[in-house]
C-alpha cells in the first residue's frame, strides 16, 4: 500500500463558497477521499468537510471573521500568507506536500523552500500576463473599458506578486493544456507544469432522457461571467449566422459587465435570443439544452465545460476554454475568435442530428473520468509524483528557489 501523502493546503479565501472556492472545496474533498491526508488552512470556510480533513481557519474563529471588506482584500491575503509560513514552520515534519493558492503565498512558498518541503501553485486560470494582454486586446476591439477593480483590468503590483509566486513554487498546478502551454510561451520549463483537472458534482449534474425530434429546434446555453474574455460576443455572432437560429433558441445565463450588454445590444435583440441573467438552477437549464457553447478567449479550465457534459450537453468551445474535450469525439472545438469555425459547428449540428447524437452518447460515456473523486484521484497523483522528485534538504530547496527568482 502506498504511504499516505501529508499535505497542508493553504487558501485565502471562504473555502465552500462560490467560483474558485467552490473549486478549492472540492479539491479537498476529492484528495481526502483519494487517500491523502489534509490539513487545510482556508481564511474561514462556509461549508463543511469530512471529519478526516483538518481544517484550521487563519482569519476566522467560529463565527468571527476577520472583515476583508475593512481592511483590504491585498492585506488578508498577506495575513493569511504569514499566519500558515508560521504554522509551516511548527508543521515541517509532519507535512509532506504544500500546496497554495495565488496571491496569497509568499512567505508560505519562501518557508517550504528553505525546509525542503516541495511545493505545487493552483494555476486556476493562464499566465497573468497573457491573461491581461488577451482581455486588453478583446476590449480594445470593442471598444469598452473593464471596471478598474475588475479582475481581469491590468494591475502591475498583482502582476508582480504573481510571478514572484510563480518563481517560488516547485510547480505550476496547470488545469488545461492551454494554461500550461501559456506557461511555456513566458519560458516556463515543461518539468515544472504539472497537468492535473478540476471535475463536476455527479450528484447535481446528470443527463435527462429527452430526446431531441428532428423537427425541433436546438436550444444552446452560455452560462458565465458576460464579459469580452468568455468570447460572448463570438457565440452571438455565430448563432446568428447559423442555420440554427432560424428556429432553435440561445439561452445566455450570467451577469454582464459594464458596457458589454449595451455594445452586443442588436445582437442580444433577436427573438431567438435570451437573456436570463444570474440563475441559480443551471443544472436544470443544462438538462433541458442540448448545446453548451463557451469560445473563450482565455480561461484556467471552466467547471461549466464539465458540468455540461455531465448534463448531456454537447460542447461548442473554444481551444482556450480548458475543457475536457477531444474535438469530434466529445464535442466540437474552434481555434479561439474563429467565428466561421464555430458557425460551421453549428450548422453541422443543426443539419445533422445523428452527428449531435453520436458526439452526446460519446462524451456521456466518458463522464465517469471527469468527477471530482477522479480529480481528487488524479491531484493526490501529482502530489506522489512531487514528493518522489523534489523532496529535498532545506539549504537545497531554497537554493532551487532563489535560482529560479535570478
Amino acid at each position: 500500500m502506498a504511504e499516505t501523502i501529508r499535505v497542508l493546503y493553504s487558501f485565502p479565501h471562504k473555502l465552500g463558497a462560490d467560483r474558485i472556492c467552490t473549486t478549492a472545496w472540492y479539491q479537498v474533498h476529492g484528495a481526502d477521499e483519494a487517500g491523502a491526508r489534509v490539513l487545510v488552512c482556508p481564511s474561514s470556510i462556509t461549508r463543511p468537510l469530512p471529519e478526516s480533513v483538518e481544517v484550521r481557519p487563519t482569519l476566522a474563529r467560529g463565527r468571527a471573521r476577520v472583515p476583508y471588506r475593512l481592511i483590504g482584500r491585498r492585506r488578508a491575503f498577506a495575513l493569511h500568507d504569514y499566519v500558515v509560513s508560521r504554522r509551516l514552520e511548527r508543521w515541517a515534519d509532519v507535512i509532506d506536500v504544500v500546496h497554495v493558492w495565488p496571491l496569497g503565498a509568499l512567505r508560505t512558498l519562501k518557508v517550504a523552500a528553505r525546509l525542503g518541503i516541495p511545493s505545487v501553485l493552483e494555476r486556476p486560470n493562464a499566465h497573468t500576463r497573457f491573461a491581461y494582454a488577451a482581455v486588453a486586446e478583446e476590449c480594445r476591439k470593442l471598444g469598452i473599458t473593464l471596471p478598474d477593480d475588475h479582475e481581469h483590468a491590468f494591475n502591475a503590483d498583482i502582476l508582480a506578486h504573481e510571478e514572484a509566486e510563480y518563481k517560488l513554487a516547485t510547480h505550476l498546478l496547470c488545469p488545461s493544456d492551454f494554461v500550461a502551454r501559456t506557461f511555456r510561451d513566458e519560458g516556463f520549463p515543461e518539468h515544472r507544469l504539472l497537468r492535473h483537472q478540476y471535475g463536476f458534482d455527479a450528484t447535481r449534474y446528470s443527463p435527462s432522457d429527452r430526446v431531441l425530434r428532428g423537427d425541433q429546434g436546438l436550444t444552446m446555453l452560455f452560462v458565465g461571467g458576460c464579459a469580452p474574455r468568455k468570447g460572448l460576443h463570438y457565440a452571438l455572432e455565430a448563432w446568428l449566422a447559423s442555420a440554427a437560429s432560424a428556429r432553435g433558441r440561445f439561452l445566455i445565463a450570467g451577469a454582464f459587465v459594464p458596457g458589454y450588454a449595451e455594445r452586443l445590444a442588436p445582437l442580444l435583440a433577436h427573438p431567438s435570443v435570451e437573456v436570463l441573467g444570474h440563475r441559480t438552477d443551471v443544472e436544470e437549464l443544462m438538462r433541458r439544452s442540448d448545446l453548451l457553447v463557451l469560445p473563450s478567449i482565455e480561461e484556467g479550465s471552466a467547471l461549466v465545460t464539465s458540468e455540461a457534459r455531465g448534463s448531456g450537453c454537447v460542447l461548442l468551445v473554444s481551444d482556450a476554454a480548458g475543457a475536457v474535450c477531444v474535438d469530434g469525439v466529445h464535442g466540437l472545438v474552434h481555434r479561439a475568435g474563429d467565428v466561421v469555425a464555430l458557425t460551421r459547428h453549428l450548422d453541422s449540428v443543426e443539419g445533422d442530428r445523428a452527428l449531435l447524437a453520436t458526439l452526446r452518447a460519446t462524451s456521456l460515456a466518458g463522464v465517469a473520468d471527469l468527477t471530482w473523486s477522479a480529480a481528487g484521484r488524479r491531484l493526490v497523483d501529482v502530489y506522489r509524483h512531487t514528493l518522489a522528485t523534489d523532496r529535498a534538504p532545506g539549504r537545497a530547496g531554497l537554493d532551487a528557489a532563489l535560482a529560479r527568482m535570478s
